[in-house]
């Protein structure tokens, strides 16, 4: 026999009336009263979700959860020749997870249980892919203390973001974006904390540690081609580095740290995101330290992507991120002033991140970033 909406809602009162009696039998026990009040809602609530209505409402906010979750999921299939979509959505993965709660006040605002049950699969998925990154890993200790930083093309006071950095207690210090009239600045700001040090172009490394083995890795013209292209020397092709490795010497050992600035990234309306030359740096890179003799590398720098991107497979294959390791949350490095995504990235193998976390603001418009590694 059906039931008229009104029939059902005169039933819920009479039930809830009858849970409401239930729950205040206990008398002046204040245990069995609230043990009757718990029993009585458990037994609402089985009698709301048991009904059609609530698995009818909301069909748009369940489908909505669910395409949601399978975004996340199926993140890696999404084509990148669309104006790169693919690479887009990854750089803003974790933001993501913001539509659940929206979704979330939809289906109870509509008490819709089939959209509250569908959100368990963006749920799951946002956790199973950023979970890990929401506690603290990191551990006390390690040997050497390694920053990275962007400091800024038209950073207006490159001196005091130098005593920033040297007061961070870096042992090896990765710069990049050096314009040639602050590279003076840095050199003089930094003699003192750092003897040693090496610049390429626009990216330089200082250290406490001696340096050797400098070279210039070319990550800078690889989006040129045509016939100039192949006119061009070797030495012109680096006129201005943007990635060199070198050797530190540490006490354990030869450590190879690369710095590189790849390419930067625009995003179009109508050309969508641009990644050409930041995804040829990228794979030129993930090649040379595929090449890489030494067992231990540090690689430091402003990549211009996350490391959920596509584009740097080649580099997480074979390099684990010191802040997925060892630090505590996403530590979004751009832009400084309300950062949202870590582009500025410290990849290593061979040694183990002990610790990783974000510098304060410099002036620049990206923040440090920092760890501390050991053998």
């Amino acid at each position: 026999m059906t039931t008229t909406p009104q029939q059902d809602a005169q039933e819920t009162v009479a039930a809830d009336a009858r849970d409401t009696a239930e729950a205040g039998q206990g008398g002046d026990g204040h245990r069995d009263s609230g043990s009757g009040a718990w029993r009585a809602g458990i037994r609402r609530a089985i009698r709301v979700a048991s009904r059609p209505e609530p698995w009818k409402r909301g069909p748009v906010l369940a489908a909505l959860a669910l395409l949601l979750g399978l975004l996340m999921l199926l993140h890696a299939r999404i084509p990148d020749g669309l104006k790169n979509l693919g690479s887009l959505v990854e750089t803003f993965l974790p933001w993501f997870g913001l539509f659940v709660p929206v979704l979330l006040a939809g289906a109870l605002w509509r008490r819709s249980a089939s959209a509250v049950v569908a959100l368990l699969l963006p749920v799951t998925v946002w956790l199973s892919l950023f979970g890990g990154l929401l506690g603290d890993k990191s551990h006390p200790g390690g040997d050497l203390t390694v920053v990275s930083h962007n400091v800024g093309a038209g950073n207006p006071d490159p001196a005091g973001t130098a005593r920033d950095l040297a007061a961070s207690g870096a042992d090896v210090l990765a710069l990049e974006e050096l314009t040639e009239q602050d590279r003076g600045t840095y050199e003089k700001e930094l003699a003192k904390a750092y003897p040693y040090h090496t610049v390429k172009g626009t990216v330089g490394l200082w250290s406490r540690l001696p340096l050797s083995d400098t070279r210039t890795v070319d990550v800078a013209m690889l989006g040129m081609a045509g016939p100039l292209a192949e006119h061009l020397s070797a030495e012109e092709k680096a006129a201005t580095p943007r990635a060199l490795r070198t050797t530190v010497a540490t006490d354990h050992g030869p450590l190879a740290v690369y710095v590189a600035h790849l390419g930067s990234v625009r995003v179009n309306p109508r050309a969508g995101l641009s990644t050409s030359q930041r995804d040829d740096g990228a794979r030129e890179l993930a090649e040379a330290v595929a090449a890489e003799d030494n067992e231990r590398v540090v690689l430091l720098g402003d990549l211009n992507g996350t490391t959920d991107d596509r584009a740097f497979t080649g580099l997480t294959s074979q390099l684990s991120s010191a802040q997925e390791t060892a630090g505590d949350g996403f530590g979004f490095s751009w832009p400084a002033g309300f950062p949202v995504v870590r582009i500025d990235q410290i990849l290593v193998r061979g040694v183990e991140s002990q610790s990783s976390w974000v510098l304060p603001d410099t002036g620049s418009d990206h923040l440090p970033v920092a760890a501390r590694i050991s053998w």
